[in-house]
């Protein structure tokens, strides 16, 4: 599917994804074959050549010293920035024959309970490990997408009989979603400044119209709770940002 999207002449630079694809090892071939960088979530039992020998990447990331750790957010999420510690090991891929430029052992560390997460990762010439972990982040988006899809537009509640059913209930869905995406920026530029609220979200604005349309003339209440409930919730996310910042480095 890559490679038919690719010689339709459909510009990448980057191709990030989980496990399903990170395992597979002639997808990696075939993007380092085509110049493509990548990060691609692997499982911590997998194997990974290094000067040292092969060994599995969880024995790998737990023999690091504390020096090959630097704290990075992988960007912003519900309740703020995604701070992880992260870890680059040099680390040759079999499987890529083809192609130019290093290959990583990319590792996700979390600060709470320093669970484990492995990427296999590649680029066409040497880059940042910011770089890396910004493309690691960037697959986050494409989870949120769908479970929001899922929660605001039933995008999971069709009743699969056939390709036609499923491909307009698939379309219909996803519209609901750009709509409420796009007023949701829209409203980001109205924002008012004089009362501590969060900007309006998806589910906020999908609230709203649930209960204008239900109830016509209580719309005034109904904004009303909107208010509360943003300003609650401003004051939630202020606590977790103090509350964030007094973790230790």
């Amino acid at each position: 599917m890559i490679g038919r999207a690719l010689d339709a002449g459909t510009p990448a630079g980057w191709v990030t994804a989980d496990e399903v694809y990170g395992q597979d090892p002639k997808l990696r071939a075939e993007l380092a074959r085509r110049g493509l960088g990548y990060v691609l979530a692997v499982g911590r039992t997998h194997p990974v050549s290094t000067s040292a020998g092969t060994c599995p990447a969880i024995k790998l990331a737990k023999r690091l010293p504390a020096r090959a750790w630097q704290r990075i957010s992988a960007g912003p999420g519900a309740k703020g920035p995604r701070w992880y510690d992260w870890a680059l090991i040099e680390a040759g891929d079999p499987a890529v024959t083809e192609g130019t430029g290093p290959h990583w052992l990319l590792i996700r560390r979390r600060i709470s309970d320093r669970e484990y997460t492995f990427y296999r990762a590649h680029a066409p010439h040497p880059v940042p490990l910011a770089h890396l972990v910004r493309t690691a982040g960037s697959w986050w988006k494409v989870e949120d997408g769908f479970a929001g899809g899922k929660e605001l537009a039933a995008l999971d509640e069709h009743q699969v009989r056939s390709w036609i059913s499923w491909q307009r209930w698939t379309i219909l869905a996803l519209l609901a979603y750009a709509f409420l995406s796009v007023l949701v920026s829209q409203a980001a530029n109205s924002q008012p400044r004089d009362e501590p609220l969060i900007p309006l979200t998806r589910h906020e604005i999908r609230r709203l119209f649930t209960g204008l349309s239900q109830q016509p003339p209580a719309s005034a209440i109904q904004l009303h709770w909107s208010r509360w409930r943003r300003r609650h919730q401003a004051a939630a996310q202020a606590s977790h940002y103090r509350r964030q910042a007094l973790v230790p480095a």
